[in-house]
């Protein structure tokens, strides 16, 4: 069937070992879009006994997945891309009806997940081992790397294909097999992605995606002993539950966890450039996602420029149509966002800050002034478009504040000061840091955090280790002589 059947199926069935389960109408769960309000697509949730399967057949994919010549593997990767890019516009609707996301940004996000596949195929070709020399003139000593084994990734609702895609990428590239549990309320996307890995002639059970319900899935994969590595992007708390519970097997781990990042605006910064940077990283995806600046730290001598500009600028910001090109903001947030808009706002009113900019909806861009640390929009990350401006003296006190919070994934400055700038860098507790660079996320580089954002990275040359172990062959030359 082409995609239009596939989507237009009554029930779109959960993929493992090539294929889709046939529909189960007594067990289907209906997706209502959060756009239309309406019944939009249905699906099949994988059981407890479905999660087992998808493990045996990951397990049975996995030797002959684990010895496909590498560049063979790329190649594949390399397809799987390709298909993304042909089908951008197609997943771009999906996620404006799943999750509200501007077309344009849904677009943006099927190019970055593309990236990470034909990134990864090359990746593929560069799993290098190492000879050590040895004491002994008659041993040889050898180090290489070898697939971990079968994986999970459970990914969450805000990138449907992203943050799947590049773990997915990840480790099929090092020979892996891989389950990922998407989203209960953005699954559609990933059963779609599935559908490409089935055109580009992925062999059976090297990738299997089951949405469903969490706490069954995820009993399943933390208590597999077969499940030797597990990647997941969501919340800290939820986080360190999977920590725990991933002990008595041992597994190892990639935890992309929350962030509060902040964004500093030194007083030697082109303003215009540091107010559209500010923007453009604030408020992507209507301000869920967990790089998204919550605190804006601005030097005393320049704040009240900076936030005339920003609430000007931001003003500007087209809230409209999911499906509009023209839409800046969606005019949907996430009930779990929609509240804790409202409840930071709420409290930071009560504590003493002043709205600056705010529309009649939670959804609407916000920015605030006067904030102060006792708020909690301070201390905690908000996850929707609100900005907190707040007022620092020196360097040293700004890298303080942006520092003073357990999270540690994105931070951003602004400067135009080049010893500033390696000072800056150098200083703040972060996993990633923009210099003058709102948008620093690409497949070409690490991705991941510190402290309680979690640890592991996505992206870039080192990634690939995240899917390997490591093994040492010591050879006795002379054996038998």
């Amino acid at each position: 069937m082409n995609i239009a059947q596939f989507l237009d199926q009554p029930a779109i069935g959960f993929f493992v070992g090539g294929s889709f389960s046939p529909c189960r109408h007594a067990l289907t769960e209906d997706l209502i879009s959060p756009y239309t309000k309406e019944k939009w697509k249905s699906y099949i949730p994988a059981n407890e006994q479905d999660v087992k399967h998808a493990i045996t057949t990951a397990k049975k994919a996995f030797p002959m997945w684990k010895n496909t010549p590498a560049p063979e593997r790329g190649r594949l990767l390399r397809k799987i891309g390709d298909l993304l890019l042909e089908n951008s516009s197609t997943f771009a609707n999906l996620m404006a009806h799943e999750m509200g996301k501007p077309i344009t940004q849904g677009k943006g996000e099927v190019s970055y997940t593309a990236g990470y596949f034909h990134w990864f195929a090359s990746e593929a070709e560069r799993i290098y081992g190492m000879t050590i020399p040895s004491q002994f003139p008659a041993k040889e000593l050898t180090i290489q790397y070898e697939p971990v084994g079968i994986c999970a990734a459970i990914t969450p609702w805000n990138f449907p294909i992203a943050m799947a895609g590049r773990k997915i990428a990840a480790a099929l590239a090092a020979g892996c097999t891989i389950i990922n549990k998407p989203s209960r309320e953005s699954p559609i996307s990933m059963l779609l992605f599935a559908y490409l890995c089935q055109a580009a002639n992925l062999p059976e059970g090297v990738v299997n995606i089951i949405p469903g319900p969490e706490e069954i899935i995820g009993k399943v994969l933390l208590a597999s002993s077969d499940i030797r590595k597990l990647s997941f992007t969501g919340s800290t708390e939820t986080g360190k539950y999977l920590y725990r519970k991933s002990a008595d097997t041992l597994k190892k781990l990639t935890m992309e966890l929350g962030g509060h990042a902040p964004l500093l605006v030194f007083d030697d910064a082109n303003i215009d450039i540091a107010v559209a940077g500010t923007i453009a990283s604030k408020f992507r995806n209507n301000g869920q996602t967990c790089v998204c600046p919550n605190r804006i730290f601005v030097q005393k001598s320049i704040y009240n420029a900076f936030l005339d500009k920003f609430a000007e600028e931001t003003a500007k910001l087209k809230v409209g149509d999911p499906l509009d090109p023209q839409s800046d903001l969606s005019p949907i947030l996430h009930p779990t966002a929609e509240s804790k808009v409202k409840k930071h706002i709420a409290d930071a009113q009560e504590k003493g800050a002043e709205i600056i900019l705010q529309g009649s909806f939670p959804y609407e861009p916000c920015i605030l002034s006067q904030v102060t640390s006792d708020m909690l929009i301070y201390k905690e990350e908000t996850f929707g478009p609100v900005a907190a401006v707040i007022p620092f003296s020196t360097e040293r006190e700004g890298v303080e504040m942006a520092n003073d919070t357990p999270f540690g994934l994105a931070s951003y400055f602004f400067s135009q000061d080049l010893s500033r700038c390696k000072r800056v860098a150098s200083a703040l507790q972060y996993g990633i840091v923009g210099v003058n660079d709102p948008l620093p996320s690409t497949y070409q580089a690490s991705f991941g955090g510190i402290k309680s954002s979690g640890f592991g990275r996505e992206g870039g040359p080192t990634a690939i280790k995240e899917y390997l172990v490591e093994k040492y062959i010591s050879t006795s030359i002379n054996a038998g002589n």
